[in-house]
C-alpha cells in the first residue's frame, strides 16, 4: 500500500521518526511521488543551517582558547594544559564534521569569527595585546598538533 503525501504530512507533526523513515524508504526505493517535498525541503535547510552554525561555533571555540594559550600569561602555568586540551577537542569535532563547502565556509567568515574570538576573550581577560587581523591560517586552526608556541 503505497503512503498518501497527506498522511505523510500527518505524520511530519506527530511522529517525526516515522517520518523520517518513511521518507528515506521512498527515496531510496526511488518513489518520489509520495514524497513530502514541503517538510523534506523545511528539514535540509534546517540542517543546512545547523551545520554551519556547529562549524563556525567551533571554530570560534578553537580561536578563543588558541588566544588564551597565547597570549594570557597571568594564567598560563595553571590552565595551559586545560587549554591545549579543549583545543584538540575542538578540532577534532570540526574534523568530523567538516565538508569542502563547510570549509569554504570557514574560510570565507575567518575574520568575522576571530572578531568574535578577540572580543570574548577581550571580555574574559581585559587583555589588550591580542592582534588584528587573525593570524592563524585555517590550516593551523583545524590542525591537531599545531600550537602557537
Amino acid at each position: 500500500m503505497a503512503v498518501q503525501i497527506s498522511d505523510l504530512q500527518k505524520l511530519y507533526h506527530t511522529e517525526y521518526d516515522q517520518w523520517l523513515a518513511q521518507t528515506i524508504h521512498l527515496l531510496k526505493n526511488r518513489q518520489l511521488d509520495g514524497i513530502d517535498y514541503e517538510h523534506l525541503i523545511e528539514e535540509l535547510e534546517a540542517l543546512g543551517r545547523s551545520e554551519k552554525s556547529a562549524v563556525k561555533n567551533l571554530l570560534l571555540q578553537i580561536i578563543i582558547y588558541l588566544l588564551l594559550y597565547e597570549f594570557w600569561k597571568a594564567e598560563r602555568d595553571r590552565n595551559i594544559n586545560h587549554w591545549a586540551g579543549e583545543i584538540v577537542t575542538f578540532r577534532v569535532q570540526l574534523e568530523d564534521k567538516l565538508t569542502t563547502n563547510l570549509r569554504n565556509l570557514l574560510v570565507q567568515e575567518l575574520q568575522q569569527i576571530y572578531s568574535n574570538a578577540v572580543l570574548i576573550v577581550y571580555k574574559k581577560t581585559r587583555l589588550t595585546t591580542l592582534t588584528q587581523p587573525c593570524p592563524y591560517s585555517l590550516e593551523q586552526l583545524l590542525d591537531k598538533n599545531w600550537f602557537p608556541f
